[in-house]
């Protein structure tokens, strides 16, 4: 059995948070990048979910292989991190373009599982931190012809069917997948594991395959680009109520949010 994890490498999104917070982060000249060079990399926190998922399944008993594959240019680092908490195999896909779209990202990513017979499950995080559109796993799917469950925390096997448990507004709801599947992963699978320093210095010495999109024929171009981002500003107003009393201030508070339309 085949399992294909797919993840993506990110800006750390707590440093880019901590910059807009600051009032420090900036855009390129050119309107769509960032100036700040101290951000780290990093992988996708819901696709190291996602790789989780299928390690708990190869403990539950699942006999599988996991393979692990990221899209872009050196993303080795990810790629051995993933090595050392237990994937098999790595595989890092060079696109054709610097900024390839989501299109182009699912056809390669899709092409890759194909040229590997196609995988048994392949699991994705829910969305990426840097763009959060989370459109990738189900244009995976439609290429691949498979269905799609999102936002799940949770898969299991019995041999022949997925039993997917997946997070509602409404709890949680559980459905039974026959034959191969795309899965999303959500942040309540929980925290995913740590390597060990022996783990770590295995998947040092294991070179990623590197495949390009002309090895996978895929040379669709892209057909959404990135025009121009922004960090957007933010105005914060803050009232204080006074009143001599708690009473007083609750009485007063019910006013405002009543002169401002909040509650009637």
């Amino acid at each position: 059995m085949k399992i294909f994890v797919c993840v993506k490498q990110v800006l750390d999104p707590d440093a880019v948070n901590n910059y807009a917070l600051a009032g420090r982060l900036e855009i390129g000249d050119d309107g769509r990048s960032l100036t700040q060079t101290t951000i780290p990399d990093l992988m996708n926190a819901y696709d190291e979910q996602a790789i989780e998922v299928a390690l708990r399944l190869r403990d539950a008993g699942t006999e599988c292989s996991i393979h692990v594959v990221s899209l872009g240019e050196d993303r080795t680092a990810i790629l051995r991190h993933s090595a050392s908490i237990g994937a098999d195999e790595i595989a890092q896909i060079t696109p054709e373009e610097a900024e390839p779209d989501c299109h182009t990202t699912a056809g390669l990513l899709a092409a890759h599982i194909q040229a590997h017979g196609g995988g048994d499950l392949i699991l994705c995080g829910r969305q990426a931190s840097d763009d959060d559109q989370g459109v990738v796993p189900a244009l995976i799917a439609e290429a691949l012809g498979l269905p799609l469950v999102n936002v799940a925390k949770a898969v299991e096997s019995d041999g022949q069917n997925w039993r997917v448990t997946r997070v509602t507004p409404d709890g949680d709801e559980i459905v039974e997948v026959s034959g191969p599947a795309v899965v999303t992963l959500s942040n309540e699978v929980g925290d995913p594991r740590y390597p060990t320093a022996a783990s770590k210095l295995k998947a040092r010495r294991l070179q990623p395959e590197i495949v390009s999109a002309s090895d996978l024929g895929v040379t669709d171009a892209a057909r959404v680009r990135l025009v121009q981002q922004f960090v957007p500003e933010i105005e914060q107003n803050c009232e204080f109520i006074e009143g001599e009393s708690s009473a007083a201030l609750a009485d007063r508070l019910i006013e405002r949010l009543r002169e401002d339309r909040v509650i009637s």
